[in-house]
């Protein structure tokens, strides 16, 4: 097997079908339209327009102009566009996929991943109201502790001190003993 075929493999077997199901409902309840019947998941994606058309109903004029032709490069840009909306959504940047992975359908998975965590960057806006896509995200649990509290704990000794009320580990031998062998 080459190595191209391998990491072909190996990509397609990262996508889950289950999600790219659940992506394209999500977005299919939020847009108000289906998905045209007999076209894959990815096909109807591929242009940006419909990715463009579902960040504009969540981020009202997120994208302003959406191409709806012109070729490869103008899809193109409606990703991109699509990719820079998300990032000001509140998606982090480590979670949206790379315009070559829709475009090329280089990695489909990453594409689904991206619109979970589109999902997600949901539930932060109050000014939705669902249909939500995956988890809640959990929220701050900041803690105020007393300064009485905080140096209470100064006074503990913690077990990485070296010390476990005289337990330790001295005598204990496994094995051989290191050896440092000079001249080879």
């Amino acid at each position: 097997m080459s190595l191209e075929r391998a990491v072909r493999a190996k990509i397609a077997g990262k996508r889950n079908p289950e999600m790219d199901k659940e992506a394209q409902e999500w977005i299919e309840a939020i847009i108000a339209e289906k998905f045209p019947a007999g076209q894959q998941y990815e096909d109807v994606l591929k242009d940006g327009q419909v990715l463009c058309k579902l960040i504009n109903i969540l981020s009202p004029n997120a994208v302003p102009k959406v191409n709806s032709s012109g070729g490869q490069f103008k899809f193109m840009e409606n990703i991109n566009n699509f990719q820079k909306a998300l990032k000001e959504y509140g998606v982090p940047d480590i979670d949206v996929f790379q315009t070559v992975d829709l475009y090329e359908k280089k990695d489909i998975a990453n594409v689904t991943n991206t619109i979970f965590a589109l999902g997600r960057a949901t539930y932060k806006h109050d000014d939705f109201k669902g249909p939500f896509l995956g988890p809640k995200p959990a929220d701050e649990c900041k803690r105020d502790f007393t300064e009485e509290q905080l140096k209470a704990g100064q006074t503990i000794v913690g077990l990485q001190a070296g010390s476990n009320k005289g337990a330790t580990q001295a005598g204990q031998n496994l094995g051989a003993g290191r050896k440092i062998l000079l001249g080879k």
